[in-house]
């Protein structure tokens, strides 16, 4: 249902004085004092040196005054009787004013009466209220009619010209609260991707790290149980204690990572590869730099690779081969396959998920699943 436009109020924003700038704030104190100066100059010269009437006239301003601080406030919380009760109050003070000598303050009251309701009331009751406060005026003043007409028409066009300015006002207070919800709102879901991928960050390097001792741990063990030479033991658990040591350089990496302090990716891969018993890399296609991003894939992917080989083919060669090409990089590991290893059921399972939603976040993909020989992962990464 459409708002009817001449009962609609002028915002909250157009009628408040947010927003305003400093020169316009001081050009309507500027405005207040001249009014109050009038009211205050015309009770004097009427008074023509008579005590009491003076100070009757005083009086008279000051009601004035706090009536229309009233009506501007009831006017701000959109009450329209309460408004047009203190405007009629306003245009009574005119009248008895005008009664008692003060023409000046009379057509002075008259004159803001009818602007004030052309720039603060609903179009439909503004009409009205500043219609009977220019006819009290043109119907007291001295002037001839082709003049009273002319004031009258110039102070509805300035009491118009103040409501259209007031609306844009406010309308720009309006769209600047909104952009700054809109930033506060970008900025909120950049920290909340910020948080996810330090989340991620960290969940793949412990995840590649316990996976890997796990995998020695679970051989020591297996060893003691079956009466293996302690020699085998001890090289499982200093084994353990080198992806422990491997575990705690990469979380440093990924910390440094997470600053954009990367290793070049090439170099990370070939140390990866070196740490591992039959694992060998081929890099083909013009090599460069990766964003951060991508590159992190990458490295993620390989690792989870690389352990997963190391827990469903145990002995198998595995190799890898990072692609170049001109518009996404391509990682693919695969193992020579083999019998299942006794840690077969250990870890989550969750880690080539994990690695496919990485992909899928850059526009990738992750393809993972048996080959000619043993098992093939694809990471492709756009860049």
């Amino acid at each position: 249902m459409k708002e009817n436009a001449w009962t609609r109020w002028p915002s909250r924003e157009a009628l408040s004085r947010e927003g305003l700038s400093r020169s316009r704030r001081l050009l309507a104190w500027t405005v207040r004092a001249l009014v109050l100066s009038l009211l205050l100059w015309g009770a004097v010269t009427d008074s023509q040196d008579d005590g009491w009437k003076a100070a009757a006239a005083a009086g008279g301003v000051l009601v004035a005054a706090l009536l229309s601080r009233l009506f501007f406030r009831t006017t701000l919380r959109h009450r329209l009787w309460p408004s047009l009760a203190s405007l009629a109050l306003l245009q009574g003070v005119a009248v008895m004013a005008q009664l008692s000598g003060f023409k000046v303050a009379a057509l002075v009251m008259w004159c803001g009466c009818a602007v004030s309701a052309l720039e603060r009331l609903p179009p439909a009751v503004a009409l009205a209220a500043a219609g009977v406060a220019l006819g009290s005026f043109g119907a007291v003043s001295n002037d001839d009619v082709l003049t009273s007409l002319a004031t009258c028409l110039g102070l509805a066009l300035a009491g118009y010209t103040l409501r259209l300015d007031a609306e844009a006002r406010g309308s720009a207070q309006r769209l600047l609260a909104q952009e700054r919800a809109a930033r506060a709102a970008e900025a909120e879901t950049a920290a909340l991707a910020e948080r996810a991928r330090i989340a991620r960050e960290i969940h793949d390097v412990l995840a590649h790290s316990l996976s890997a001792q796990l995998v020695h741990l679970e051989a020591a063990r297996l060893l003691i149980e079956r009466g293996g030479e302690p020699e085998q033991v001890l090289e499982r658990v200093v084994a353990a204690r080198e992806m422990a040591r491997d575990g705690l350089a990469e979380t440093r990496q990924a910390l440094s990572a997470l600053r954009g302090e990367l290793t070049p990716l090439e170099d990370f891969l070939s140390h990866l590869v070196s740490t591992a018993d039959g694992a060998e890399i081929t890099i083909t296609g013009e090599r460069r730099a990766l964003p951060a991003e991508a590159s992190q894939t990458v490295r993620r992917a390989a690792q989870e690779a690389l352990t997963n080989a190391r827990k469903h083919a145990p002995g198998a060669t595995v190799r890898l081969c990072l692609d170049y090409r001109p518009h996404e990089v391509t990682l693919d590991v695969r193992d020579s396959g083999g019998s299942p290893g006794e840690l077969t059921g250990a870890g989550s399972g969750y880690g080539l998920l994990g690695m496919r939603e990485r992909a899928e976040l850059l526009g990738g993909s992750l393809e993972a699943g048996p080959g000619v020989e043993g098992f093939v992962v694809t990471l492709k990464v756009p860049v």
